[in-house]
């Protein structure tokens, strides 16, 4: 039996659901996965990014509830520490929480014109200037990350929080046919190779629900 349940939208759009997937996989928490039907008004509100607050991924562990993204990934560091969801580095440390944040508060534009959709693939996808800048940044962060801390992860040989936290942007890089640098595409490659991935995105390929403002004809 699981010792934990973790609450998700969606495993095909959601990608703060996947985050939280992810960053229980690398803690090594054993979890029971229950999501959440697209009827409802909350999970379809935070899949379209209506909603004014995000209550999805939402872990229960021991007695305890954890909502946030940012927070489940802090939760979980404290309560195995030796998975290394933070670098042991105090420098390093403090760059993975400052890039964890941006994602979590940025890419507007990004996360609106390259929405979540695991089953999508668009060759060819023109990214509009908006986002373009959005996905400049991204790929200066990675590129900083990986020279700096060696890869093949942003902080090193192990993932940590931050590569939870960009997940689910390798995902959209490669929905959309984002052009990258061979040395973010390594990256972006290895992240969809990870085994909580691959799994994942199994399981959103099977999942019957469509929801049709996410299914856009580009």
């Amino acid at each position: 039996m699981a010792t934990a349940i973790l609450t998700v939208t969606s495993r095909n759009y959601g990608s703060w659901s996947l985050r939280g997937f992810l960053l229980c996989r690398l803690a090594g928490l054993d979890i029971e996965i229950r999501e959440l039907s697209h009827a409802e008004a909350s999970a379809r509100a935070e899949l379209l990014l209506t909603s004014p607050s995000f209550l999805m991924p939402r872990l229960e562990h021991g007695g305890v509830t954890v909502w946030d993204t940012l927070a489940i990934g802090e939760y979980l560091h404290e309560l195995h520490p030796e998975a290394g969801l933070l670098p042991g580095d105090p420098a390093a440390r403090a760059r993975c929480r400052s890039i964890c944040g941006e994602m979590h508060a940025g890419f507007v534009n990004l996360r609106a014109a390259l929405p979540m959709n695991l089953k999508a693939r668009h060759p060819g996808f023109r990214v509009v200037s908006s986002a373009q800048a959005d996905v400049d940044r991204v790929v200066t962060i990675w590129n900083e990350c990986l020279t700096a801390y060696g890869g093949p992860f942003l902080f090193g040989a192990a993932p940590t929080i931050a590569d939870a936290m960009y997940a689910p942007v390798c995902a959209r890089f490669a929905s959309y046919d984002v052009a990258l640098d061979p040395a973010c595409a390594g990256y972006r490659d290895t992240i969809l190779g990870l085994e909580p991935m691959v799994e994942w995105y199994a399981a959103a390929r099977a999942e019957p629900d469509e929801i049709e403002e996410l299914e856009i004809e580009f």
